[in-house]
């Protein structure tokens, strides 16, 4: 069995686990469209996944902000067109969110921003290519989750709870589409060695330390380890497997969040971080 020729979108398909994504898709000669906001980011990841393409594989890239709808409507008819007309699967990278700290000291702007990356841009990427795919008689969407919204992360702020948001979505689309052979499912990475939490992976740390503590297999994850799983959920061994949210987390879930006080109670103090606020 194999995703040769088939057509996948990804969002946040620029960098980290997205990119990761597309790799194994199109090393196995899927016709790619990774999505972000940067076209300088996807050009290159356009570039260096032709590189790399097997057995037909394509790669082309679509500028999109995944909260603006009306980007992401034609991000989907992209992949759709790029692949000759058809849209097979979908996995949503795109995420993040630019705060950490107490709650009681969340900025509302940031809150925002959160929902509309995190959930938001789920929520538009489901709406669209689920109604494209439904139309077509199938078709795999893979959501990107995360540990965060499962256990939870002190001082994460958005992130967790957006995150949980996506893991209900993909549950209620699964309920939905599955009636037009659309599969829903969701993947809830640990903690992965990407740019974005270079901060904790990159070097020796308390954090990391306990990170560590926290994941019964003894290592960080790695890209791979995510992608190798989308590449599971868009292809056809998953044809009976849909609302299901799996994490890949090296254990982790068993255990609990990370502590992140000895690098955040210097900014808040200890009262801070239990939420007072002066």
């Amino acid at each position: 069995m194999s995703v040769a020729g088939m057509g996948v979108l990804v969002t946040g398909g620029g960098s980290g686990i997205g990119l990761g994504v597309a790799r194994r898709l199109v090393g196995e000669g899927a016709h790619v469209t990774v999505c972000g906001r940067t076209e300088t980011t996807l050009s290159a990841a356009a570039g260096e996944l032709a590189e790399i393409a097997t057995a037909g594989g394509t790669a082309t890239y679509a500028v999109a902000d995944v909260a603006d709808e009306d980007a992401v409507a034609a991000a989907v008819t992209r992949a759709a067109e790029h692949a000759g007309g058809r849209l097979d699967g979908v996995v949503t990278c795109a995420g993040g969110s630019g705060w950490v700290g107490p709650i009681t000291q969340l900025p509302l702007e940031e809150w925002h921003n959160a929902v509309a990356t995190n959930l938001t841009g789920t929520m538009l990427a489901l709406k669209h290519a689920g109604a494209l795919m439904a139309r077509a008689g199938g078709g795999s969407f893979v959501g990107i989750s995360s540990i965060a919204s499962s256990n939870t992360h002190r001082w994460f702020g958005p992130y967790g709870v957006t995150k949980a948001g996506v893991d209900h979505l993909c549950q209620l689309a699964a309920d939905e589409l599955g009636p037009s052979n659309v599969r829903v499912n969701c993947i809830r990475p640990g903690l992965i060695r990407t740019a974005m939490v270079e901060a904790i992976t990159g070097s020796d740390n308390p954090v990391r330390d306990d990170y560590e503590s926290c994941i019964p297999l003894p290592r960080i994850g790695e890209v791979d380890d995510v992608a190798e799983l989308a590449r599971f959920l868009i292809g056809p061994e998953s044809s009976w497997v849909t609302g299901q949210v799996i994490n890949v987390d090296g254990g982790h879930s068993l255990r609990r969040g990370p502590d992140l006080s000895p690098w955040l109670e210097p900014a808040y103090g200890a009262d801070g971080l239990r939420g007072i606020v002066d």
